[in-house]
């Protein structure tokens, strides 16, 4: 691989790992209250499909975002309500949730006299800082010269960094995920950080369902995010419930997604690996980081909240 693909093969991972950013992020800070939201690629969904019908219909962007990120968080309310307030099992709602996202994005799609299915968006996000400065070798093209939401996914990431290592809000938060009943002996209200967050959480899901339809995929099609919702969760554990990490490891998975392309342009011997085989790639390297991360004792080790998925009732105190 000559350098020139080794830089494209990179800028392609800036852009493919983006959306995943936004959702391991808001699964991260989702975990860190002690709610396992499995449900992600329901609410990216959703998010994908509200915020393109928002831009079909008004032609603004920014709108369509800020719809897509109120759907999804809405949609996250409801795992919220049955994971707190009812005390049902997180992995069956967080399934439930996501099924029925897919199913009503899908709908939502196809549904009305003038469909989305087929329609190109009536506005996608352009780059910006082209130019010169993005003519500067190697670090020009993977630093500048991306879209708007680019640059919005790294200051999600520091911003979620900053806050749950230097405030006392995050202290709270990571108190609610690792011990609930001693948090709110120290007058931290559980429930309601739960929720919050849970929200928070379902908010950048959507976020990253809008990047989908409105910068990587702009024409609406049934499912246009493949199974980001899936590897989101995967890269949570990658990613060490660590937000800056998860930058890497989303950028990583855009890098082996992108690999299967750029190997088909080396010719032989590349080219005639199965693309099949290749498309797998990324999956394969998900799965496997999951079982190495999680064996044993590896999970609480690199910083799984301790409360994870476990309901929390207030008169077992």
């Amino acid at each position: 691989m000559n350098e020139s693909q080794l830089i494209l093969t990179m800028v392609a991972a800036v852009g493919l790992g983006t959306p995943l950013i936004f959702a391991t992020v808001g699964e991260i800070i989702t975990e860190r209250a002690g709610i396992l939201n499995l449900g992600v690629q329901g609410m990216m969904l959703i998010g994908a499909v509200t915020g393109f019908w928002a831009t079909f219909q008004t032609g603004n962007l920014e709108f369509g975002v800020v719809i897509a990120m109120v759907c999804a968080s809405a949609l996250s309310a409801v795992h919220a309500f049955t994971s707190i307030t009812l005390r049902v099992n997180q992995i069956v709602s967080g399934l439930a949730l996501a099924l029925f996202g897919s199913g009503l994005a899908s709908f939502l799609g196809r549904a009305g006299s003038e469909p989305l299915v087929g329609h190109p968006s009536r506005a996608q996000f352009e780059p910006i800082l082209t130019g010169g400065i993005a003519d500067i070798p190697i670090v020009g093209p993977l630093l500048f010269g991306h879209d708007p939401l680019v640059y919005l996914s790294w200051l999600v990431a520091g911003a979620a960094s900053y806050y749950l290592f230097r405030t006392k809000m995050g202290l709270s938060l990571r108190a609610v995920g690792e011990d609930p009943a001693s948090a709110e002996a120290a007058g931290v209200h559980v429930s309601k950080v739960r929720y919050v967050h849970v929200l928070i959480g379902g908010a950048l899901a959507g976020l990253g369902g809008a990047y989908f339809s409105l910068a990587l995929t702009p024409t609406w099609q049934d499912d246009p995010i493949g199974a980001a919702g899936w590897i989101a969760i995967a890269l949570v554990i990658l990613a060490s419930w660590r937000p800056w990490r998860a930058v890497f490891a989303a950028y990583l998975f855009g890098a082996a997604e992108r690999i299967q392309f750029t190997l088909q342009t080396l010719g032989e011997p590349w080219s005639d690996i199965p693309s099949t085989l290749l498309a797998m790639l990324p999956f394969i390297l998900a799965i496997v980081a999951m079982i190495v991360l999680t064996s044993g004792k590896r999970a609480r080790f690199l910083g799984a909240p301790a409360a994870l998925g476990i309901p929390y009732f207030r008169e077992q105190r």
